[in-house]
């Protein structure tokens, strides 16, 4: 991990959908968050990566950004995500960059930027997470 969690974040570990993909975060920068995920595990039929588990990531590395943008005593929840499917995935791992594209008081948005081993995009998505008073 290059950034650890903020000491006021009260859930550091992964949520049981994230342990069952094998999603990891590996850096808390809030203007930049990482995460992974194996594509053993969470193909679809045809052996790609299964566009629900690239979701998954997705809204894993977004809401993680908007809880740690919002600061302490505040949550976030997703309200909208938007994916689009570049190239498929069929092995290793892929790597979920998250940036803010906005970071307001009562909402957020993210960009995420999915890769393959080599670099490649597979997937970008757009993120809009509500933030509450947790």
């Amino acid at each position: 991990m290059t950034t650890p969690a903020p000491d006021w974040l009260p859930l550091t570990e992964p949520g049981p959908l994230d342990d069952k993909l094998g999603i990891r975060i590996v850096d808390f920068t809030p203007d930049r968050l990482v995460a992974t995920m194996p594509v053993e595990g969470n193909q679809q039929p045809f052996g790609l990566l299964h566009g629900g588990a690239t979701c998954a990531l997705v809204e894993s590395v977004g809401s993680w950004a908007a809880a740690i943008n919002a600061g302490p005593g505040r949550k976030a929840v997703g309200v909208e995500l938007n994916a689009s499917y570049l190239r498929a995935a069929t092995s290793g791992t892929v790597t979920a960059v998250c940036t803010p594209a906005r970071i307001g008081r009562t909402l957020s948005t993210f960009l995420v930027q999915v890769t393959d081993e080599a670099g490649r995009t597979t997937a970008t998505a757009r993120l809009t997470c509500a933030v509450v008073p947790a």
